[in-house]
């Protein structure tokens, strides 16, 4: 055959450790049909600061695919919710080869078309709060690459039409594909009047959606005399492939002819017809009362009392697994993103003859819903079983029905498909089942009432069973409960959705409690991180006492806000807002940073006509508001307004010492009992903040951090300046008329400006 190669690449994404779903890097790819071979090429490399990351430590990158749905992973091994199944996916883990740079390779032998999806992440890290932009952080990137090679021009089997065909000797094999429709309950595949020099060496595979592979179905037409290959309850609405493969080491040619006959499930003693139009047998679905289906008045076939499955070719006529019933189909009505309800006609409540299975179909749309969780609950109306002991099961299969007519086991489950069995009676009337993540396309849900006697479960006589049946699709199960938020992801063009928990609390849908966070434990945290606002109170105190107003104003400020602010942050039930939580977040980083600006603006003592005016002091909260809206967490944000002030504070102080020929402030007290500590205990609760912090000890570190820094302004805040009882000249500016006199003292920040008497101002 021909093949044609394409190439796929995606953007380089930043990898984070894994805390929750909402922390993965997720990929989405797309094979298409005839696909023989896919390979990923991962590539990741390590950054920092805008270079190659050689001194960043190796850390491993772990890698799930899965067809059709986003993979659900659980690398913490946490507990996921009840009634919830879990879809498998193949999970693999990168190492480093080179100091910066790794890659990885992975091959799928014909996969499945459709949808892919890449899920990537970082082993879970300790949960460091670091301070950002306070050094350069190393960043793990990630970029996956799809190559596909894909057949061209294969040959289509129609439906009762024989095909010939001659393999010459450097051929190996041949590659057919037919479509099956819906509908259909058997594929039928036969290789006739086989030549060649050792009898038939041929080996017969048959698989749905891609090409066969080396553990698909096969038979060896050397051994079964006619070769033919029977499939039941094949998939509706896909394409079976077809593999004869000759076997290695016969020479010469081998010729035969292959066909295909579909049996319909709606008349299962009929064929469908060699020929039907393009329209009816390759891409239409049979609607009901049309040709090759079957309506909702029709009744089914007798069932044979001998009829059996067997793996090998049998001729085409009635079986039990060849019978279909009327499916009935769902009204979709979407609410929001991931919120579809799935409404049946006539119900919810459905009826379950005794006599036959009642089936419904859900439609998942491709893309579009696959993102979210498919909930299913049955619920038995238990009067309508008139004391019977009945039991209603329930089979969840997708894109093909399963209905078995073994009574003894009750199983969704055969040799190619797999499906979720669901189960209600007398005893417990309610069952439910949630799947995240679902493959799209079609759901079938069959649902069949038994009796349970002494030889296992039989069927029914005049007893219909009266079922509540709600299907629908959500974005997250149970809305993530109290300790969980249900975030809304994207990743180019495709939704998703996901858990992040809090409060300790981890699983799927937020509710495995094994580290979680007691009550008490909540409650303590909580008004550790409140109350120690309470340390604001001695430097309000101070700051009224020494007349500075302002600045007292401030630090209540800071101190309403920080503790209204963390009693509003906690992640678990101890919460409590007054405000919105972003109002509450920017009033509480403005007041910390203005508390710092005004203290080291008062240790400055500027002189009087620039403190009057309250330049420096309008202009830092015009900043310092401009700086927080753009970055909160940035670290310029703190030390920006506090390097400034405190070259403020330090050319006034320069100014003064040159001025007065020694150093300011004068006296060695000041120094060591109140500069020197207040700058101590101010370093301490910076390199807490920046170093120490975790999400572990946050909530006594940080509580601490309140305690210092609050500490540190009752030290550094200046003392109230004491008049002078001398007014001594110093040279005079002239004014118009007057003679200005400067008071030394009072420069010196020694003298109250509010005493200062009318003999301050000499007239000319």
């Amino acid at each position: 055959g021909l093949f044609v190669t394409d190439y796929f690449t995606r953007t380089p994404r930043k990898l984070s450790p894994f805390r929750s779903f909402a922390s993965i890097e997720l990929f989405h790819f797309h094979i298409p049909e005839d696909t023989v071979i896919a390979v990923w090429n991962l590539i990741t490399f390590k950054e920092q600061g805008g270079t190659f990351g050689d001194q960043c430590p190796d850390r491993s990158i772990t890698v799930y695919f899965r067809s059709g749905a986003p993979s659900v992973i659980n690398p913490l091994h946490t507990h996921f919710p009840r009634d919830t199944a879990v879809p498998g996916s193949f999970a693999l883990t990168l190492t480093w080869t080179l100091p910066n740079r790794t890659t990885g390779v992975f091959n799928v032998t014909s996969p499945l078309p459709g949808d892919w999806f890449l899920a990537a992440h970082l082993p879970k890290d300790e949960g460091k709060i670091s301070v950002k932009g306070l050094y350069e952080e190393c960043q793990y990137l990630f970029q996956p690459q799809l190559i596909v090679q894909r057949l061209v021009n294969i040959a289509v089997l129609y439906p009762g039409h024989v095909t010939e065909q001659s393999m010459a000797p450097h051929n190996r094999s041949c590659l057919y594909k037919v479509f099956v429709p819906s509908y259909t309950s058997r594929v039928l595949v036969e290789v006739l009047r086989c030549r060649g020099a050792e009898g038939c060496p041929l080996w017969l595979r048959v698989r749905a959606k891609a090409p066969p592979l080396h553990n698909s179905t096969t038979l060896d037409c050397r051994e079964h005399t006619p070769c033919q290959l029977a499939q039941d309850l094949p998939f509706w609405q896909h394409w079976y492939y077809v593999l004869v493969e000759k076997h290695p080491g016969v020479p010469g040619t081998v010729s035969f002819q292959v066909t295909v006959q579909l049996t319909d499930c709606s008349r299962p003693s009929l064929a469908r017809p060699p020929f039907l139009p393009s329209s009816a047998s390759m891409n239409m679905p049979h609607s009901f009362g049309s040709a090759g289906g079957l309506a909702l008045g029709d009744s089914p076939p007798p069932t044979s009392p001998n009829d059996t499955k067997h793996p090998v070719p049998i001729p085409v006529t009635s079986h039990a697994g060849e019978r279909c019933w009327p499916v009935r189909p769902t009204l979709r009505n979407e609410l929001d993103t991931f919120s579809v309800h799935f409404y049946i006609f006539f119900g919810p409540n459905v009826s379950v003859p005794p006599d036959r299975p009642a089936v419904f179909v859900i439609n998942l749309l491709p893309v579009l819903d696959s993102g979210g969780v498919l909930n299913l609950e049955l619920r038995l109306n238990v009067s309508s079983l008139r004391g019977e002991n009945v039991t209603v099961f329930g089979c969840l299969n997708h894109e093909v029905p399963l209905t078995s007519s073994d009574n003894t086991s009750v199983t969704c489950e055969t040799e190619s498909l797999a499906g979720f069995l669901l189960s209600v009676n007398a005893t417990a009337s309610l069952t439910r089942l949630r799947i995240p993540y679902p493959q799209t396309g079609s759901w079938y849900l069959s649902l069949r009432s038994l009796c349970a006697t002494e030889h296992g479960f039989e069927p029914c006589t005049n007893v219909t069973a009266e079922v509540y049946l709600r299907a629908y699709l959500s974005p997250c199960i149970n809305d993530c409960g109290i300790y969980g938020q249900c975030k809304l992801l994207r990743t180019n063009n495709y939704l998703y959705a996901a858990c992040e928990c809090k409060a300790g609390w981890n699983g799927w849908g937020c509710t495995d409690n094994a580290e979680a966070f007691s009550y008490g434990f909540q409650l303590l945290s909580t008004l550790l991180l409140c109350l120690s606002n309470v340390m604001f109170v001695p430097p309000v105190a101070i700051a009224v006492r020494s007349h500075y107003l302002l600045e007292a104003a401030v630090y209540i400020f800071t101190m309403f806000f920080s503790t209204f602010y963390h009693a509003c942050d906690q992640p678990g039930i101890v919460v409590f807002c007054i405000m919105e939580y972003d109002v509450l977040q920017f009033c509480d980083f403005l007041g910390s940073l203005m508390s710092v600006w005004v203290t080291v603006i008062a240790m400055a003592r500027l002189q009087p006509i620039v403190k009057q005016a309250s330049v420096l002091y309008l202009l830092g909260a015009m900043l310092l508001s401009m700086a927080l809206q753009m970055d909160r967490h940035g670290l310029w944000n703190l030390l920006g307004p506090s390097l400034f002030a405190l070259g403020i504070m330090a050319v006034a102080w320069t100014a003064r010492t040159i001025r007065r020929r020694h150093c300011y402030p004068p006296t060695w007290k000041r120094w060591a009992f109140y500069l020197c500590p207040g700058a101590l205990i101010a370093a301490a609760a910076v390199l807490l903040y920046a170093f120490v912090e975790t999400e572990e000890n946050y909530f006594y570190i940080h509580s601490i951090w309140h305690l210092l820094i609050a500490g540190s302004v009752g030290f550094l805040l200046p003392p109230r300046a004491k008049p002078s009882r001398r007014l001594g000249p110093l040279p005079r500016r002239k004014g118009c008329g007057y003679q200005l006199c400067v008071n030394e003292q009072e420069e010196l920040g020694l003298v109250d400006p509010a005493v200062a008497s009318i003999n301050s101002i000499c007239t000319s």
